[in-house]
C-alpha cells in the first residue's frame, strides 16, 4: 500500500517545489514507484520534469472537480519511475469553483485514494496558501512535509500552518502525520543558517528530519532545463541531499 504525502508550507520560496520534484525523483531512482501530483496553479513542478504546461489538456483541476480520471490525467516524466499529474494556469479557479461543493475538502482524496495500491509513494506539491486546495491536499494525504528555509523569517507562519494542520486532524482527517519538517537553502557560511537549524532542532526536535538540503548552485539550475538534479547532476551536492531524505523516509515508512 502506497504513502499519499503533501509537501506544505503556506509561505512562498521554502523549496517546496524543489523538495517535491527532487525527492519524487530521488525516490524514483531508488526504485520506488512515484506519483507527483502538482496541486499549485504555477505547474512549476509541472516543467520541472519537463512537461510543456501550456500543452496540459486534463491535469489536476479536471482531477479535482472530477470532470477526469486519475488515470485519464497521468502523464511519464523524465525522470525514472515518476509520474506526474500536471497542472496548469487554469487550477486558479478551482477554489472558486469548490466553494459551493458538497465535501469540497474531500474532492482529490476521492479522487487518489485508489491510487494507493500502484505507487509506493504519491507526493502532492501545495501552493504557497492555506486554502481550498491546500485543505484538499492535507485531506487526501497520510503525512505531511514541511520545507523550512534556513533564513530570517524562518518560524514566522510556521504556527498558522501547524493550526491548520491540527484542525485537519481534528475535522478531516484524524490520521494525518507530520513526515518531518525539512530544513532549506542552508548556508554553513552563515551564523543566520545555523542558528535557525538550532532553533528548530530546540523547538521540534524529534519532527525534524536528519538531512539539511544546501544551498546548491546545480539545484537552481535543473528546473530551467525541465529537469531534476538527479538526471542534472547526480554528483551535485543537491542531488546527494536528496536521495539522502529519500533514503530517510523509506527507512522511517519500513
Amino acid at each position: 500500500m502506497g504513502k499519499i504525502i503533501a509537501i506544505a508550507n503556506q509561505k512562498g520560496g521554502v523549496g517546496k517545489t524543489t523538495t517535491s520534484v527532487n525527492l519524487a525523483a530521488s525516490l524514483g531512482a531508488l526504485e520506488k514507484k512515484v506519483l507527483l501530483i502538482d496541486a499549485d496553479p504555477q505547474a512549476n513542478a509541472s516543467s520541472g520534469l519537463g512537461i510543456d504546461v501550456e500543452a496540459v489538456e486534463v491535469g489536476s483541476y479536471q482531477l479535482i472537480e472530477h470532470s477526469a480520471t486519475a488515470e485519464d490525467c497521468i502523464m511519464a516524466t523524465n525522470a525514472p519511475h515518476v509520474d506526474i499529474i500536471p497542472a496548469h494556469i487554469d487550477l486558479v479557479a478551482i477554489e472558486i469553483e469548490l466553494v459551493d461543493k458538497d465535501e469540497r475538502e474531500y474532492m482529490l482524496k476521492k479522487a487518489i485514494e485508489h491510487l494507493k495500491t500502484q505507487y509506493d509513494y504519491i507526493l502532492i506539491d501545495c501552493a504557497p496558501s492555506l486554502g481550498l486546495l491546500t485543505l484538499n491536499a492535507l485531506t487526501a494525504s497520510d503525512s505531511v512535509i514541511i520545507p523550512i528555509q534556513c533564513e530570517y523569517f524562518a518560524l514566522e507562519g510556521l504556527g498558522k500552518l501547524l493550526n491548520t494542520i491540527k484542525s485537519v486532524q481534528r475535522i478531516h482527517n484524524q490520521n494525518l502525520d507530520i513526515e518531518g519538517m525539512l530544513l532549506t537553502m542552508y548556508d554553513a557560511r552563515l551564523r543566520l543558517s545555523n542558528q535557525v537549524v538550532e532553533e528548530v532542532q530546540k523547538h521540534f526536535s524529534d519532527m525534524v528530519f536528519d538531512t539539511i538540503i544546501q544551498r546548491n548552485v546545480r539545484l537552481g539550475e535543473a528546473p530551467s532545463f525541465g529537469e531534476s538534479i538527479i538526471n542534472y547532476d547526480i554528483s551535485s551536492k543537491g542531488a546527494t541531499n536528496y536521495l539522502s531524505l529519500a533514503k530517510e523516509i523509506i527507512k522511517k515508512n519500513q
